[in-house]
């Protein structure tokens, strides 16, 4: 039920989020009821209809309501936009609901009588997944960020608020992830002092209340699969699964990723099976295209429902077999992608830096340079701290040549040089002051700077700024605004930001 002009059902979301919410169920048919007429519901039933691989119904009340609570249109006006809408080719099956009469429905069978029923298209898959509204990856895509900071085993604050139970401010977390850039959210309960599944769907509940969050997919995280069910169990979208492995043997795989079918969800696949887990390409590539073959062949699972993690571990440890491990991976992307089409590729980047934890400034340009890298390498998304990552043109030079010595293994004193380096700039992750010499350039160009950056402190009175000098209100949204905007645009196409 569409509930008004906005074109969202009663629980808010939109008609293509609902669909893909519910494709995996293998509907009869998908259809538009109740709350409007046929004339306010056939922009809906187009939309429905061009992306709906089922028959789809139509069963409009007879008008909007009027003051007295009745329904206006007559059996007459109602059969027609209804053979209209058969003429079209949106409709296999039409009906009527509150208001209409047997009236109704007599003139409605007798419009649409003789004319063919729509033709039920065969749509390309893609990858998708959907909160209140539809996230769709392909290769025309900006790259994904999962938010990570809903995780009580990464995040200190969530943690704190989730063992007190103040459910408000742990939501302000996923909020903060959401309006920092993340597509998704990764929530993780796993704490030995939680009830980790009552956690679970006690906050998705409350987080599916705020529309702003809600409107992302969630991935569910856990290392129990009792956990990720009771998640699985509250979420109204389609959410991802954060994660399945071989590592407890095939039985065990397929009978977890059946259920993912059954809940509708994507899934996460480490690759990690009965030996261990995958350090080197060979071995993340094997691993990878063996869960790929049980998913699709044993199970007919769908290979855009697959996301493959093969493992971020960490670099600059002191020991010289981590060194490649950063390479690795980035050479495993293509093995994978090449050997299992349609799966997308995943990563959590925060484990890259771990040898450098307490040093913000050195695991940001860690993020970003990877993720620079990463990208252009065809990784599709990764769980980040969503508003922390720096601009990769941004990282001082000198910094990032000893990081990048590091993710690419250039040089044998590549840890030693960087650890030294780190001691220069220690804890200025957290206390380094706002350079503000961005403010003395023009105002366009500090538009432009403030939307590259995220920062909202100037902008009231840059646009005011802008507008008292262009002749119209427009020409600030055409000229600076816009071109500030091309930059954002060129950046993230160069996977820089």
């Amino acid at each position: 039920t569409v509930t008004d002009r906005s074109g969202r059902t009663l629980s808010g979301q939109t008609i293509d989020a609902f669909y893909v919410s519910t494709r995996h169920a293998l509907p009869f048919s998908v259809g538009i009821n109740c709350a409007l007429g046929a004339r306010e519901m056939r922009p809906y039933l187009a939309e429905l209809s061009n992306q709906a691989s089922t028959f789809v119904s139509c069963y409009p009340n007879a008008g909007l309501p009027n003051e007295f609570g009745g329904y206006d249109d007559l059996p007459d006006e109602t059969s027609q936009l209804l053979r209209e809408f058969a003429e079209s080719g949106l409709v296999n099956i039409v009906g009527g609901c509150c208001g209409t009469t047997p009236d109704h429905i007599r003139a409605i069978a007798q419009a649409v009588s003789g004319l063919p029923p729509r033709i039920v298209p065969t749509l390309e898959r893609r990858t998708q997944f959907s909160g209140l509204e539809v996230l769709t990856i392909d290769t025309d895509s900006n790259f994904q960020m999962i938010g990570e900071r809903t995780n009580v085993t990464g995040s200190a604050r969530f943690a704190r608020l989730i063992k007190s139970e103040e459910y408000s401010d742990a939501s302000s977390v996923a909020m903060e992830q959401v309006q920092g850039g993340a597509n998704l959210v990764d929530v993780n309960m796993d704490e030995a002092m939680l009830e980790s599944e009552q956690a679970m769907a006690r906050f998705l509940n409350f987080i599916a209340t705020e529309p702003e969050i809600a409107r992302v997919p969630f991935m569910i995280d856990s290392s129990k699969w009792s956990v990720i069910e009771a998640g699985l169990k509250c979420v109204q979208g389609k959410p991802i699964i954060n994660s399945i492995s071989l590592k407890e043997g095939e039985e065990d795989f397929l009978r977890k990723a059946t259920l993912a079918q059954r809940y509708g969800a994507g899934v996460v696949v480490m690759a990690f099976d009965e030996v261990g887990q995958a350090d080197t390409v060979e071995r993340k590539v094997e691993i990878c295209k063996r869960a790929y073959q049980i998913l699709t062949k044993e199970i007919d699972f769908d290979p855009h429902d697959i996301i493959f993690d093969p493992n971020i571990l960490a670099v600059a440890t002191g020991l010289e077999e981590h060194n490649n491990y950063a390479v690795n991976f980035l050479e495993a992307i293509k093995g994978i992608k090449d050997t299992c089409p349609g799966v997308k590729v995943s990563g959590g980047v925060s484990n890259l830096s771990f040898s450098f934890r307490g040093n913000n400034v050195v695991r940001e340009a860690i993020h970003s340079a990877f993720l620079y890298h990463a990208i252009r390498a065809g990784l599709d998304m990764a769980i980040v701290n969503a508003g922390q990552l720096v601009v990769y043109e941004d990282i001082p030079q000198e910094l990032l040549q000893h990081v990048e010595d590091i993710i690419f293994n250039r040089r044998p004193d590549a840890t030693e040089r960087l650890v030294t380096f780190a001691k220069s700039v220690k804890g200025e992750g957290t206390t380094r002051e706002a350079d503000l010499a961005w403010r003395e350039a023009s105002v366009e160009a500090r538009l432009s700077h403030a939307l590259v950056h995220g920062i909202v402190d100037f902008i009231d009175a840059d646009v005011e700024e802008a507008r008292q000098q262009y002749s119209r209100p427009l020409k600030v949204i055409e000229g600076p605004l816009m071109q500030g905007m091309k930059v954002v645009g060129d950046l993230f196409g160069a996977g820089k930001m």
